[in-house]
């Protein structure tokens, strides 16, 4: 009979198990994603003075780079505008991605197993509070101030590419000194969460130091994010804000404790 077996007098229909069975395809996490594409970077991450900068560092900062703290769709690629230069020479080695055509910073990948790249500028002699556009025909970057705050930190080998993450008390000073708005600025108040859970003693000391240079209404700004990052509720794929409201509670009394003109 067409369409079917014969079994004695029972017609079987033709069923999937009669054909090769397909194969099993393991699902791509999260930190799949970012290693692959950590990896497809090589060329840029590995260029002179480049670090990692942004959500992705508290992944980075864990045991093992465990990547369990913040979900994204980016990496967001730090680069000093001294050495923008040597990286803009490197862009051609870059085969997995393409520049995006409505933001010619960010670079999106060919395939969706890896993550976009976002380029920024770091400019040290950058005043915290401002920005600037670093013009170029191939890779033009929006230099924040606040990263000026960020300094080069720890190196690590991920997907055998060596790569420099900033140090946690600069990266955690920046995203609590820029005023913050709306779902994207929640998020970003999440990944200081992020940073901060995966911080030493010693990098809270640092923080309490640069902290204490800053000018009166930027530490007012970090006291007022951290505010409300005490009030936030959880976000999916970012740090639970509930179960560290002690830890950052006892970061800004700290640091009122540091500013006479927090009283």
């Amino acid at each position: 009979m067409t369409g079917g077996q014969e079994r004695g007098d029972d017609t079987w229909p033709t069923r999937w198990t009669d054909r090769s069975p397909l194969p099993i395809l393991p699902s791509v996490t999260f930190r799949d994603r970012l290693i692959a594409t950590i990896r497809a970077a090589r060329p840029v991450l590995e260029s002179p003075g480049v670090l990692v900068v942004g959500s992705e560092v508290p992944n980075l900062l864990e045991a093992g780079a465990a990547a369990t703290l913040v979900v994204s769709q980016d990496l967001d690629v730090g680069v000093p505008v001294r050495h923008h230069g040597a990286l803009r020479e490197r862009l051609s080695e870059l085969h997995d991605f393409e520049p995006s055509a409505e933001e010619p910073s960010v670079w999106t990948p060919l395939s969706p197993d890896l993550l976009e790249l976002n380029f920024v500028g770091i400019d040290p002699a950058q005043d915290p509070a401002e920005a600037y556009v670093l013009e170029d025909d191939r890779l033009p970057l929006l230099v924040f101030g606040a990263l000026s705050l960020v300094t080069r930190g720890a190196e690590i080998e991920i997907g055998g590419t060596r790569l420099a993450l900033p140090r946690p008390a600069g990266l955690l000073l920046e995203k609590l000194v820029t005023d913050r708005t709306g779902q994207k600025g929640e998020r970003d108040l999440l990944v200081a969460l992020g940073v901060l859970v995966t911080s030493t003693p010693g990098d809270v000391d640092e923080l309490e130091g640069l902290y204490r240079r800053l000018r009166p209404e930027l530490r007012h700004a970090v006291r007022s994010n951290l505010t409300i990052l005490s009030l936030l509720a959880p976000l999916p794929g970012m740090p639970d804000p509930q179960a560290r409201r002690a830890a950052v509670a006892a970061l800004l009394r700290r640091l009122e404790t540091a500013d006479p003109e927090a009283s």
